[in-house]
């Protein structure tokens, strides 16, 4: 299928975004239900399951909404509520909206254009999650995929550091990372890894439908992840310096893929 992305300026879709309170945080019990329940963009839900009582009613709550829910002690409750009561759990508001996988390629195939899908693999640093998130959607990608567990998230310092891009680009949140990988490869995309023992990104066709996976700050990607993958790209490195921060990898990646969509429009 001929890559139409670059004949127009693709239309972007408003994610739900308060960035007011992103952030935030709900002390107690009934305001954090009456939170859920008003369906507050939530990111992450901190509990002492030791609490008991109506702690369970909030993480059914939180797992019909998908929301991760954190089992922490009591002490790091009082430390984030810094004195406030907080009768065992605390809600922290989000940037932006979660999606799922399909949405973002159901967002691909409405524009009639090959996926182009960023894979996140435990992208811990805020700063660097806002940064990517920016880039990607600058270049035109259809989404984010990132795991629940071990990774930054659509929090306050993301939206800042994305200067807004969070509320733009959709951000799908998972349970499983390569099984996420394993659908969109259903899906019709061919998955390239970045890695240090790869083939040289420049020398390598980067066309079609793409999932591009972004390894961790301090240990690239997984086993798993790297099992996954069709191919590995990796970027020169001349210097004394083996490797570049993340998102500074990522852009690099992320624009060759733009420059090679834009040579066969």
């Amino acid at each position: 299928m001929k890559n139409k992305r670059f004949d127009k300026k693709p239309e972007r879709v408003k994610l739900q975004t308060d960035d007011s309170f992103a952030n935030e945080l709900i002390f107690g019990r009934n305001p954090v239900i009456e939170a859920l329940k008003a369906d507050k963009l939530i990111d992450v839900i901190f509990v002492n399951a030791e609490a008991g009582g109506s702690i369970s009613l909030i993480c059914k709550l939180a797992k019909e909404r998908d929301i991760l829910v954190k089992q922490v002690n009591e002490q790091k409750l009082n430390n984030m509520s810094n004195g406030a009561s907080h009768q065992g759990v605390i809600a922290m508001g989000a940037c932006a909206e979660y999606v799922s996988v399909e949405d973002i390629i159901e967002i691909a195939k409405s524009k009639n254009e090959d996926p182009f899908v960023i894979i996140c693999d435990e992208i811990e640093d805020p700063h660097n999650l806002g940064a990517i998130i920016r880039t990607a959607e600058a270049a035109g990608a259809h989404g984010i995929i990132i795991p629940k567990r071990r990774s930054a998230s659509l929090n306050n310092t993301v939206f800042k550091t994305s200067a807004g891009a969070a509320s733009w680009l959709p951000v799908a949140r998972v349970s499983n990372l390569p099984a996420a990988v394993d659908m969109l490869k259903e899906n019709g995309l061919w998955i390239y890894g970045t890695d240090g023992a790869g083939e040289n990104y420049s020398n390598v066709k980067l066309d079609g439908p793409i999932g591009l996976v972004i390894g961790s700050e301090g240990f690239g990607m997984g086993r798993l992840m790297k099992e996954k993958c069709d191919f590995l790209l990796s970027l020169p490195m001349n210097g004394k310096i083996t490797s570049l921060n993340a998102s500074v990898a990522a852009g690099i990646f992320m624009y060759e893929i733009v420059r090679q969509r834009n040579a066969v429009v």
